[in-house]
């Protein structure tokens, strides 16, 4: 397993690994995506209360979720980049960046047209709200942080101690709604003793989540692989990745 793992770590063997997990996690991804929302859309009943309007829920909360898994994933990555100067954990932070201001962005999108018929307006200075809208500013505080700093040393070390102080906005988006009387509602499906959401309605949910988690780790590692031939393009070993691929392309 350690052998495994200090393989992986090599830009080498990442590259030819991730090239043979990417198809079948693409598969397994539209997969689910589509049992997702075909449970969600056409099988889940209306709700008691919201009627059809609930059905953006089966969008807006995996995004949600993607939003902070992503930003703790790039803390952790960055942790170990400065500990360890691991070249690839930068890569796979700057990959998911992207993805991650995508994922928030589309959580404040959905929210806002869930909260209109539900609240009466788009947008209220909620705490669970703002506190997301924190976090996008976050990831486009990052991209923008390591896009002004030509040495990718610096930008990597500076990009990484941002996103460790702002990790710290994590637990404030998860625990707002306890913390503070908000509208946005409390936890239904990471209750502890019962998730409050019948199973008609929870499993095309998680469906959608295991899409949603699967849809990031197969675009990363696409954006993970452009990254490292970008930055190891005159290596060895990409020269010898080339020179045996017959639809390989001169990078320079």
């Amino acid at each position: 397993m350690w052998l495994f793992f200090h393989k992986l770590a090599s830009p080498r063997h990442f590259y030819r690994i991730s090239g043979q997990l990417i198809p079948w996690m693409g598969g397994v991804t539209l997969l689910c995506l589509l049992a997702g929302l075909y449970l969600g859309l056409w099988v889940a009943p209306p709700d008691y209360q919201q009627g059809q309007s609930y059905r953006i829920m089966f969008v807006h909360v995996p995004a949600a979720w993607m939003s902070m898994f992503v930003y703790v994933f790039m803390a952790v990555l960055s942790g170990i980049h400065l500990i360890w100067n691991m070249k690839l954990a930068d890569v796979m932070v700057r990959s998911s960046a992207t993805l991650g201001a995508t994922f928030t962005a589309l959580a404040l999108a959905t929210g806002s047209l869930w909260g209109k018929p539900m609240w009466g307006a788009w947008w209220v200075w909620d705490a669970r709200l703002t506190s997301e809208l924190i976090l996008l500013f976050l990831y486009l505080g990052y991209m923008a942080l390591v896009s002004a700093i030509e040495d990718h040393r610096t930008a990597a070390r500076a990009g990484g101690i941002l996103v460790l102080v702002g990790v710290v906005n994590i637990p404030i988006i998860h625990y707002s709604v306890e913390w503070w009387n908000t509208l946005h509602q409390g936890p239904t499906v990471t209750k502890f003793d019962k998730p409050s959401i019948h199973p008609s309605m929870l499993w095309p949910l998680l469906l959608m989540a295991v899409a949603f988690q699967l849809y990031y780790f197969t675009v990363v590692l696409m954006n993970a692989r452009l990254e490292l031939l970008e930055r190891e393009k005159r290596a060895q070993w990409v020269r010898e990745l080339f020179q045996t691929s017959p639809a390989a392309v001169k990078t320079g």
